[in-house]
């Protein structure tokens, strides 16, 4: 659980630093209570200076492209250390990490930092980092948080942060779109991004020599193992030989055109068409949307996840009724659609992000806190859990208990849907498996009988066409 729904005022919680910024040793970001701050050293604060007196800045801002940022010097001296300055950002309602976006959503993002970084070129000043770490989400926007990775551009200096571009953006959009490889599990397991050496093996010949492969794959490759081996200091020798920003800025018009070009592989998603394919959904859509429009309005609800979410319809329904919705589901496929709509409807407090419940985002990099797990970055007041159950107990091969142990220990209001073991869909998951392969106690009974232990139920009706039950769940304390 977070600490976002404690009703302390923020200025009298404790102040952690965040544990995914102390890789620039200039700008590290701490929060206290619902307050984000960014402590900033006398060289970072310099660029600062630079970087709020720029045009661009005031223009990107506005349009809602990178976070409000706003000048809070006093409370430097808040925090240990020796800090210059201090700026206070907006709040970003959940953080997300590329490994739970769907395609779409990583161009989206590898576009806007290459647009930031044209227009801070245009006015002599510099990203130096490159990393999808750096991007967040206002529902289906995507918006920059990282003001400390602007800086001044020295003459004949380097954009030093291509590679971690390529590495990070361009790479595992090439492995989805021109490999038909999903880059989230790589980005999970590997969250510094594929190198120009593993993606190179791993694509045919034809697909280097199409647009970008050749200058932005295959030649890095070489240079990988070439300067591996050499130590060479190539910034310096590049700064010597007198590079001129022209050439970056040509560099980031050419990754542009790449990157608006790539499409995912028409690779279909297993649940991409469940609502047009399956004649029971439209028949118990009405009934169920009814069920939880009326108990999502029945409270006021900060965060509500729909687990399953698929194509959206019932996070939108929620949307309605909560100031934020997390519409997740574990196919990349029907959540990039999904993304697409909601991008192109305006609406701005659902979030798709792609996570498997029964396997959710750890805690990854120094210490596994670096990025945080899942769990730990977001408390929801309500969980849409509507047809769900019988894949986490009849596919995964998890206890009914635990399922219900995994709800209740969420502390959050429950509308969960029963799919009985005659329903054809459990049949349909259970035909390739022997009676005793399958967990005994999945049935209604001893459903009501974990509930009781965990939860009050609230209001219960049957879904029409079938004996599916939707219950409407209340922690017990």
């Amino acid at each position: 659980m977070t600490d976002e729904h404690s009703d302390a005022p923020s200025s009298t919680r404790p102040a952690t630093f965040d544990p995914g910024s102390y890789r620039d040793p200039g700008s590290r970001v701490v929060r206290r209570g619902d307050d984000v701050f960014r402590l900033l050293d006398e060289r970072a604060l310099t660029d600062w200076e630079r970087l709020s007196a720029t045009s661009f800045f005031r223009r990107e801002v506005a349009a809602g492209r990178i976070a409000a940022t706003e000048p809070d010097h006093a409370v430097a001296g808040d925090f240990p250390g020796a800090w210059a300055g201090a700026l206070r950002h907006e709040r970003i309602p959940v953080v997300s990490y590329p490994y739970e976006w769907t395609f779409s959503m990583l161009r989206d993002a590898a576009l806007l930092q290459l647009d930031l970084l044209a227009a801070a070129l245009d006015e002599d000043m510099i990203l130096k980092d490159s990393t999808p770490f750096n991007v967040q989400w206002r529902g289906a926007r995507p918006v920059f948080i990282d003001v400390g990775s602007f800086e001044q551009l020295e003459k004949g200096e380097v954009w030093v942060g291509y590679r971690q571009f390529l590495q990070q953006f361009l790479y595992p959009l090439l492995l989805a779109a021109r490999v038909g490889v999903p880059f989230q599990p790589w980005l999970r397991g590997q969250p510094d991004g594929l190198t120009a050496d593993q993606l190179q093996r791993m694509m045919s010949a034809r697909d280097v020599v199409r647009k970008g492969g050749m200058l932005h794959v295959a030649l890095p490759a070489r240079a990988e193992r070439r300067y591996r081996e050499e130590g060479r200091d190539v910034r310096s020798e590049l700064k010597a030989a007198g590079f001129r920003k022209e050439l970056i800025q040509a560099n980031v018009r050419g990754l542009r055109r790449i990157v608006e070009g790539l499409n995912r592989s028409d690779a279909a998603g297993r649940w991409d068409r469940y609502a047009a394919d399956f004649a029971h959904v439209a028949a118990q859509r009405a009934a169920k949307s009814d069920f939880v429009t009326t108990h999502a309005a029945s409270h006021h609800n900060r965060l509500v996840w729909d687990v399953g979410a698929n194509d959206g319809h019932f996070s939108m329904l929620a949307a309605s009724h909560a100031e934020y919705v997390l519409a997740l589901d574990a196919d990349d496929v029907v959540l990039d659609d999904l993304y697409g709509k909601l991008a192109a409807s305006g609406v701005r407090n659902v979030l798709p992000l792609v996570q498997d419940v029964a396997n959710p985002s750890p805690g990854l990099g120094w210490r596994s806190a670096e990025r945080p797990a899942f769990a730990e970055r977001s408390a929801p007041d309500l969980v849409l859990c509507l047809a769900v159950i019988h894949h986490l107990v009849v596919a995964r091969n998890i206890p009914l208990r635990a399922v219900v142990d995994w709800l209740a220990d969420l502390d959050a209001r429950v509308i969960l849907e029963f799919v009985p073991p005659d329903d054809p869909m459990v049949r349909g998951l259970t035909a390739n498996k022997r009676p005793h392969e399958i967990h005994r106690d999945y049935d209604e009974a001893s459903l009501r009988r974990y509930l009781a232990e965990r939860f009050v139920i609230d209001a219960e009706q049957p879904v029409p066409s079938g004996n599916r039950r939707l219950f409407a769940l209340r922690p017990e304390r």
